[in-house]
């Protein structure tokens, strides 16, 4: 009986293949192993746990796959020494594995960090991701809450980054005690030379705007109509100054009216 974990498919000899999350593998089969009736006290693996090209290798395994393109953490539990045991065992394996399975589902609360993502303009959810420096698994914030869970395992110091397209950067150290941490991120977002010329044109070109609309409007099939108008309202004009002319001859002749005595 033995906890095995992440194979390599890229061994084609017996050998140990540690990948970037070997000591969170280590610390998950552990859990179930040590949880277990009798499975540490192998003598065929120490601790009853092993990685699985040291053991043998495969090719195409769902293991490798899954961590691999999808950053999923998968172990396999060898519980008996009979691949296919009669119905009268179930009750004793289950009674075997019982505490191993419920702390293997614990442990994934209890250790690791956790937290949410937001943004620093009202607190917004953002939907970013979580990475770790040195390993190339990244873990997806959740769309409504922006809430992420990365497993990790404990007494390390570790450079936890997260990142949001269209965000800057933030990342921060922390040393991981048996307990999980809670490690809540706020991203600022980036300002680029392209993106303040485009709010200018929003807030500063309403005139132009407007101009521009006008200028529309005349190619648009209407400057026949705007040269009458213009025609007409200098004829308007030339009309008043002529009036006005001819009213200031008039009294110059006729002279300035008095007032009747009574």
């Amino acid at each position: 009986m033995v906890v095995i974990w992440v194979q390599s498919k890229f061994i084609v000899w017996t050998n140990y293949f540690g990948c970037p999350d070997d000591e969170t593998f280590r610390f998950m089969a552990s859990i179930y192993s040590q949880s277990h009736y009798n499975m540490s006290l192998s003598k065929e693996f120490r601790g009853g746990i092993t990685n699985g090209a040291s053991w043998y290798p495969i090719y195409g395994g769902m293991q490798d796959w899954n961590y691999i393109h999808y950053g999923c953490f998968e172990l396999t539990l060898e519980i008996s020494d009979n691949k296919w045991p009669s119905a009268t065992e179930l009750p004793t394996l289950w009674e075997y594995n019982k505490m191993s399975m419920l702390n293997l589902v614990a442990s994934l609360v209890k250790t690791g960090v956790h937290g949410r993502i937001f943004s620093s303009d009202g607190g917004r959810p953002l939907p970013g991701f979580i990475t770790v420096k040195g390993m190339n698994q990244s873990v997806k914030s959740g769309k409504t809450f922006a809430d992420y869970h990365r497993l990790l395992a404990p007494r390390g110091r570790y450079e936890v980054m997260a990142a949001m397209p269209g965000y800057k950067l933030r990342s921060t150290c922390i040393w991981l005690d048996e307990a999980a941490m809670t490690l809540d991120f706020v991203l600022d977002a980036e300002v680029t030379l392209k993106g303040n010329l485009l709010r200018s044109g929003c807030e500063c070109d309403c005139g132009n705007t407007i101009r521009l609309e006008f200028v529309d409007f005349l190619l648009g099939g209407h400057l026949e109509v705007c040269f009458i108008l213009i025609i007409v309202g200098f004829l308007c004009f030339l009309f008043q100054r002529r009036m006005k002319s001819n009213l200031s001859k008039h009294r110059q002749v006729v002279g300035p009216k008095r007032l009747a005595g009574v």
